[in-house]
C-alpha cells in the first residue's frame, strides 16, 4: 500500500527548516531503536537542527551516544494526571517540529503541545482519530495492515519532503567491556515475556554445539531477578564453562560486546534488534510475532520494502530469521501465545527443534567461514 493512500488526502510536504525537533517514542525498548532511522533522516535533512527525544527512562540506554541526538527527555514510570500535565507545560511550544511515532493519546498530546508544527500517527478509527487529526498539522493513519516498524516511521519523511535514511544506530559508549578471547557467541535467552521464549532443551543443545565449534558462549540478559535465576538454573545444567554477563552491562556495552561476536542468537526481543544493528550475524527465533512487521532490521539494508515475509524462514544480509512451526500452520497469529496472555507458552516455539536451529547455524557458518569480518 502506498504511503499517500494512508495519509490525509492532498497533504503537501511541509516546507519548513526546523531548528529544534522533538521525537516522541513512548513504547518498548525495541521501538526506541527502530526510530533511529527516522532520527538520522531528520539530522541528515536538517544538519543544523537540535533533536531531542521524549522516551521512557528505562529505554534511554538504547540511545546512549547517538550522534544525531542533542538531548534525551526521560519519563519515569506511568505518569499520573498531574505529572503528565506538568510534562505538557514544560514542553509547551519549545520545538519548531514535534513528531509522535505512536498513535496513542499521550504521544499525540505531547506532539501537539510541544511543536509549533506537529505531525504524528492517528489510529484507523474515525471515532478515536478525529480530535488527533484536528490537533496535528499533518497526520498519517496507522492502519491494521501496517508495514515494518522502520518503514512506518520513515513515512514521516514524505510528509516533510526529505530523503529517508534506513540505517539503524545502536548505542555507543566509551566504557570498556570485559575482555573475552575470540571467537565467541552471544546468547540472549530470556525475552521480556514468556510467550516469546524458546525451550530450555533447545538452548542446552545449542550451547553444546557452539562449544564443539570452539566458540566461547556468553550469556546476556537484564538484571531482573527472575531472569537471573532462570539463567543460573540453566547454567547449572550445562557442562561447558559459560560466561554469564546478565545484568552486568549497559545497552551500549552490550552493543559493543555483540558487535565483536562471531554470532548472536536470541528471541523476538529488543536485544535481537540491537544485535542486527551491530552488523553481527544474528539468528532471530520468532514465534507468534509477524516478521513482516517486526523482524530485526538487517545491517546495511536500505530498501523501501519489508525485508522478511510474514511466513517462512530465511536470511537477509546479516539476519537469519527462524520462524517456529505448528501442525495448524497458524503463524503468525500476532497473539500473546496459545493461551492469549504474556505468560503463556507458544506451541510454535515449543515445536521449534534444536536440530533445525543448529543445522541453520552450522550451514551459515560454513558459508561465512572464509571471512569473520562484519
Amino acid at each position: 500500500m502506498l504511503i499517500s493512500q494512508r495519509s490525509m488526502p492532498n497533504q503537501k510536504p511541509l516546507n519548513i527548516q526546523p531548528k529544534r525537533i522533538l521525537v516522541i517514542t513512548l513504547r518498548y525498548l525495541g521501538d526506541t531503536l527502530l526510530v533511529t532511522p527516522l532520527i538520522s533522516s531528520l539530522k541528515h535533512a536538517y544538519p543544523d537542527t537540535k533533536i531531542d527525544v521524549l522516551l521512557p527512562a528505562s529505554n534511554a540506554g538504547m540511545l546512549e551516544g547517538n550522534p544525531d541526538i542533542q538531548r534525551l527527555l526521560p519519563v519515569t514510570g506511568k505518569l499520573g494526571g498531574l505529572a503528565f500535565g506538568k510534562l505538557l507545560f514544560s514542553l509547551f511550544r519549545r520545538y519548531d517540529l514535534a513528531i509522535s511515532t505512536q498513535a496513542g493519546d499521550r504521544p499525540t498530546l505531547c506532539a501537539a503541545i510541544a511543536g509549533k508544527t506537529s505531525i504524528g500517527f492517528v489510529p484507523d478509527d474515525a471515532a478515536k482519530a478525529w480530535w488527533k487529526k484536528t490537533l496535528l498539522k499533518r497526520w498519517l493513519v496507522f492502519s491494521a495492515d501496517y508495514g515494518h516498524a522502520v518503514l512506518e516511521n520513515l513515512r514521516f519523511c514524505e510528509l516533510l519532503g526529505i530523503a529517508p535514511c534506513y540505517r539503524m544506530t545502536p548505542p555507543q559508549s566509551a566504557t570498556p567491556i570485559p575482555s573475552i578471547p575470540n571467537p565467541y557467541a552471544v546468547l540472549h535467552i530470556m525475552p521480556q515475556w514468556r510467550y516469546k521464549q524458546w525451550h530450555a532443551e533447545g538452548w542446552r543443545e545449542l550451547v553444546a554445539f557452539l562449544d564443539r565449534q570452539g566458540l566461547k558462549v556468553v550469556l546476556t540478559g537484564s538484571g531482573n531477578p527472575a531472569e537471573l535465576e532462570a539463567l543460573r538454573e540453566l547454567q547449572q545444567q550445562l557442562p561447558t564453562d559459560l560466561l554469564n554477563l546478565a545484568g552486568q552491562l549497559s545497552l551500549a556495552q552490550l552493543s559493543a560486546l555483540i558487535g565483536k561476536a562471531t554470532l548472536f542468537v536470541g528471541p523476538d526481543t529488543g536485544i535481537t534488534h540491537l544485535a542486527a544493528a551491530t552488523g553481527t550475524l544474528t539468528f532471530a527465533l520468532f514465534g507468534p510475532t509477524d516478521p513482516e512487521k517486526w523482524a530485526p532490521w538487517p545491517y546495511a539494508y536500505s530498501e523501501n520494502k519489508t525485508p522478511f515475509a510474514s511466513r517462512g524462514s530465511g536470511q537477509v544480509q546479516n539476519v537469519y530469521l527462524l520462524q517456529g512451526q505448528t501442525e495448524q500452520n497458524c503463524l503468525p497469529c500476532q497473539l500473546e501465545g496459545c493461551d492469549r496472555h504474556r505468560n503463556s507458552h507458544s506451541a510454535c516455539l515449543d515445536q521449534l527443534s534444536s536440530a533445525r536451529v543448529i543445522d541453520v547455524i552450522a550451514q551459515t557458518l560454513q558459508v561465512r567461514q572464509p571471512s569473520t569480518s562484519h
